[in-house]
Formats: structure tokens, C-alpha cells, sequence
């Protein structure tokens, strides 16, 4: 064989150990072994592996990776759909173009883009009048409104004056012993409508006066209309009415509101405008007036609520939208310079509805009932009467209207002179 490699000579065996290395290693395997058996601290069986069916593995294996979790916050940008990443600065970055909050970003910026405005150019202010006696006398269920004498309607349209309301409509409370069912008051040039009238443009020229064309508060029946056997007369009722409209064209009304609710009133009452000569004077038409709940402070203002039954079969059912569609083009072709709807807020898909398919102003009334909600809110402490207030009364102009008819009209404007706005 080859002399690199070297062989055990047949006759030679492995060597072995000593005796004494033997007993040696006996002792160790036996104590290791032993070991194995000493039994330790008493560990807990977690309860999610006590007794564990196979088929509960995945949900003990979610629960354990929970409790792993407790205690770590959540890194928005960091794992699989984490919704953020950082950007070139490290701040933390939504990778997002549009952000309509640019547009909001200061008090600048916001007036910039603001679509929406209210300003006292904007309203009507209405006013209630009396002759019942010499004093004013506020009306209980309109907190901060009164009846108004001809010497305290004049101090009243003045210091509205003094904040830019520079237009009113006329309400009267008309005594008892002149209502009639025919309503002949309404059409007295020496009435309280015609003198009040005559007493504002003298002294405010330039103020426009609206002037209310109905027959409720001079009717002993508390209807809009003239009665006979308790229906409501239409025809009957223009006919008063154009008188009505006259009377007042002649006072000086720069606008006659006819809110009856009467089929054709406004082509009459143009006709007879016109007939007359006054065709510069405007028709401001209740277009959708709604049969509501909420004119009952109004009703109380001028003590005139229905002598019998309600006003359904004439002003409109809540429940409908289109058909003030189809009262708006009634009283646009028959020569309505401007529509109203009535009420304001609960009605603001109507005015939008109003200002989408008709080329007139529209008109938003901003009724009792719910300026006397606000009122009864403010007074129990639950709402800032200047905020929701005006932004009632933006509500109004983003929705369409152009006019605001409303008992806030001296107070918001003079708030908005205070803020600087106007």
C-alpha cells in the first residue's frame, strides 16, 4: 500500500477509557437526566390554548398577535395600505390636489369666494299699525314686535333708516265695529293704510312702501275673501281687491302685495293699475302661500284669525311643491313683478324652485311663527339670537331669494352695521 496511508496493525483495538473516567461519566449522564424531572415554577396555560379545538388556532393566533400590539401606536405611514407617506420635509403628507379648505383658509379669503351675502338692501321690514288708542303695545307672542301708532311707525321707520332698511309693508289692525264681510274699509282713502301711506313718503321720500292687498283684516268673517254661505267668493273678492289696489296706488304704495290667494287677482289687479295710470307701480305677488300653522302670532297681531273653518281651499297644501310651479307662471304671465313665498324656512326648496324656473325676483317671508321660535329659544338660553338670526337670513338668500320679508330686519341690519359689514 501507498506510504501515505497508515493502517492499524490487525492484532491492535480501540483503547479505552479508565475506570475511573468511566464512573465519572455515569454520574454526570445521571444528574442531567434527572434534571429534565425537577419541576420548575408553575407557569399559567394561556386560556386561548386550554383546551383548544384545532379549528380555533387562526383566532387564538390573532388575539395573541393583539395583545403583542397593545400598547404600540399606530404609524399612519408605516405597513401595507398605510393610508399617509411623508413629504419632501418629513411632515406627514396626504397625497391629495384638492383641498377645498384652501378657500376657507382666512376671513380674506372666505369674503373673496363668498357666493352668498345679506345686507339691509335686502329687506322688508313689516310693521304693524293701530289706532285702537295712543299707545304702542307690544304683542306678546312677537317678543320685541308692537303695534305700532302713526307717530311711533314714523320713529320706528326712522331709526331703521339709520341702519339702511329702506323698505316696508304696511299691516293693520283694523277695530272691529269697520270690519264688514265685504271689507269696504280696505279701499277708505282716509283710512289708516292711506294716511300712513302718505305720511312716510312725505317725510321718506325715498323709502319703498309695500302695501298688503287682502280683505282679512277688514272682513268680520276673517277670511281673505268675501263669504257667502261659507265658501269663499273669487270673483267677488278681486273685485274688492282692485278697489283696494287703487286706493292705496293713490296714497302712494310703491308696491301692492296681494296675498289672497285668489285665482286671476293679479291680471286684474295690473288692469287696473294700469287703467288708472299707476303703471309704475309693482306687484309683489304671494305666488306660494301655503295654508301653515306658523302665521299664528301674526294672526294674533292683528286679531285676525278665521271666523270659521281654515283658508285651505284657498291658500296651498304644504304637502305640495309643483304646484307653486304652476302658481308662479300664473301670476308672471299675468304680470307679477315679483313672487313670494310664504313661509320662509321651512319652505326653502320652493324658493330655489321659484328662482330656478322663473326670470322675476323672488321674495322669501320670513313669517311670525318662526321669528317668534327663535325668540322663545334665545329667551331659555339655548341659542345666540345675532348668529342664528342672520344666518336664518342667509339661509334665505342661498336658496334663491332676493328679498327677505322679516320683523328682524331694524335688528339685523344694525348688527351688520356694527360688524362693519355695511
Amino acid at each position: 500500500s501507498p506510504s501515505s496511508v497508515c493502517e492499524v496493525p490487525p492484532s491492535s483495538s480501540p483503547a479505552r477509557p479508565s475506570n475511573m473516567k468511566l464512573v465519572v461519566l455515569n454520574l454526570a449522564l445521571l444528574f442531567t437526566g434527572a434534571s429534565a424531572f425537577v419541576a420548575g415554577p408553575a407557569r399559567p396555560v394561556p386560556k386561548t390554548i386550554a383546551r383548544m379545538n384545532p379549528t380555533d388556532a387562526p383566532a387564538a393566533a390573532e388575539a395573541a398577535s393583539a395583545e403583542d400590539a397593545a400598547g404600540v401606536v399606530y404609524d399612519p405611514t408605516d405597513g401595507a395600505g398605510a393610508p399617509m407617506t411623508r413629504n419632501n420635509n418629513g411632515a406627514l403628507w396626504l397625497p391629495q390636489r384638492a383641498r377645498p379648505r384652501r378657500n376657507r383658509k382666512s376671513e380674506a379669503m372666505r369674503s373673496m369666494v363668498r357666493e352668498n351675502y345679506v345686507s339691509p338692501s335686502h329687506f322688508i321690514y313689516p310693521l304693524f299699525i293701530h289706532e285702537d288708542d295712543d299707545e304702542v303695545h307690544e304683542i306678546p307672542s312677537m317678543p320685541d314686535c308692537f303695534r305700532h301708532t302713526l307717530p311711533s311707525m314714523m320713529k320706528e321707520i326712522e331709526e331703521a333708516w339709520s341702519y339702511g332698511v329702506r323698505s316696508f309693508i304696511l299691516f293693520p289692525k283694523v277695530p272691529d265695529e269697520l270690519k264688514t264681510n265685504y271689507a269696504e274699509e280696505c279701499y277708505n282713502p282716509t283710512g289708516i293704510v292711506p294716511r300712513a301711506l302718505a305720511m312716510i313718503k312725505a317725510k321718506f321720500p325715498d323709502s319703498i312702501v309695500c302695501t298688503d292687498i287682502a280683505l282679512d283684516p277688514y272682513s268680520d268673517q276673517g277670511h281673505d275673501g268675501v263669504v257667502k254661505d261659507g265658501r269663499i267668493l273669487n270673483d267677488e273678492t278681486i273685485g274688492q281687491l282692485c278697489k283696494q289696489a287703487v286706493c292705496q296706488a293713490r296714497a302712494g304704495s310703491d308696491v301692492v302685495a296681494p296675498s289672497d290667494m285668489m285665482d286671476g287677482r293679479v291680471k286684474a289687479i295690473r288692469d287696473a293699475l294700469d287703467s288708472e295710470g299707476f303703471t309704475e307701480v309693482s306687484i309683489l305677488a304671494y305666488t306660494a302661500k301655503y295654508a301653515s300653522a306658523y302665521y299664528g302670532p301674526f294672526r294674533d297681531a292683528l286679531d285676525s284669525h278665521p271666523g270659521f273653518g281654515d283658508k285651505k281651499t284657498y291658500q296651498q297644501d304644504p304637502a305640495n311643491s309643483r304646484e307653486a310651479l304652476i302658481e308662479a307662471r300664473l301670476d308672471v304671465a299675468e304680470g307679477a313683478d315679483m313672487l313670494m313665498v310664504k313661509p320662509g324656512l321651512p319652505y326653502l326648496d320652493i324658493i330655489k324652485s321659484l328662482k330656478d324656473n322663473t326670470d322675476v325676483p323672488v321674495a322669501a317671508y320670513h313669517v311670525s311663527g318662526e321669528y317668534a321660535m327663535l325668540k322663545a329659544a334665545v329667551e331659555k338660553g339655548w341659542l345666540d339670537e345675532k348668529s342664528v338670526a342672520l344666518e336664518t337670513l342667509l339661509c334665505f338668500r342661498r336658496a334663491g331669494a332676493d328679498v327677505i320679508l322679516t320683523y328682524y330686519a331694524k335688528q339685523a341690519a344694525k348688527w351688520l352695521q356694527e360688524d362693519g359689514i355695511y
